[in-house]
């Protein structure tokens, strides 16, 4: 099956699925479905390859974090054929709880992110994630 041309129109709604599936804590499985088998995803704790690097990422973040809310503020593509190169600004928040604490704790981050999204059959899969800065907003616990 041939890749599916990317568009911005495309791309912002990808974008915009991939942070549903991340809130929605997706299976792994269909979240694999969203990147390359050979992806490099960089957060601020580390750099991970792969679905199997990615999913140890994504095991340890689904079971640390809950009430996740993500909102894309930006996402700037330019595209350079069958790939693009995306900036992506997003709103996290989320709540932890560190046992045994009597309360969970609030995070709030603005995250500045570029991707590397490639053409694949069923629409853009992911094939670079960097994040450049996460910023937290005032009040915001720490990770």
């Amino acid at each position: 099956m041939p890749a599916e041309r990317l568009t911005e129109d495309a791309i912002r709604t990808f974008a915009e699925n991939w942070y549903v599936a991340l809130d929605r804590h997706l299976p792994l499985e269909q979240v694999l479905a969203l990147i390359t088998e050979d992806l490099e995803f960089k957060v601020p704790e580390d750099t991970f390859l792969g679905h199997q690097g990615f999913g140890r990422w994504y095991e340890a973040v689904t079971n640390r974090f809950f009430d996740e809310v993500h909102t894309v503020t930006k996402v700037e593509p330019v595209i350079e054929g069958d790939r693009a190169i995306v900036r992506v600004l997003v709103n996290w928040q989320a709540k932890i709880w560190d046992p045994p604490a009597a309360r969970s704790q609030w995070l709030g981050f603005d995250a500045d992110q570029t991707w590397t999204v490639v053409a694949g059959a069923d629409g853009p899969l992911i094939k670079q994630y960097t994040v450049n800065e996460l910023a937290p907003m005032p009040g915001s616990g720490s990770l």
